[in-house]
């Protein structure tokens, strides 16, 4: 699934038009729809993702949201990650690389959903 993919079906799911998440998330005319043949710059995904309540790393296909997750599900995913995730991550005395921080929160918000799901 692509970027623009996920986008229209958060929409939806949220009952909001491509055109009002544009809007939404302040980028420029018809912003979205150019996403199905460029890459967006991470500014504007991330702009993209706080209108729709879910990830960055849900618009890139890191991680999938459940279909079941409702809005009230995302926000507490964020909320369980900040809490966890806040203040610096090491091994053996030495700080985590970004990709190895990534792999953590993946495995974190496998999870979540897992234990969300069960209550």
């Amino acid at each position: 699934m692509t970027i623009f993919e996920r986008i229209e079906k958060i929409s939806k799911k949220r009952g909001m038009s491509l055109r009002e998440v544009n809007t939404k998330a302040k980028l420029g005319t018809n912003a979205i729809y150019r996403w199905k043949n460029q890459n967006p710059s991470i500014d504007k995904v991330e702009s993209v993702a706080n209108v729709l309540g879910v990830t960055v790393d849900y618009l890139l296909g890191k991680n999938e949201t459940p279909d079941w997750a409702n809005e009230k599900d995302t926000k507490d995913l964020e909320t369980f990650l900040e809490r966890n995730l806040e203040g610096g991550m090491t091994y053996g005395g030495e700080d985590l690389t970004e990709e190895e921080k990534q792999q953590v929160k993946l495995a974190m918000t496998t999870i979540f959903w897992k234990r969300h799901k069960r209550d």
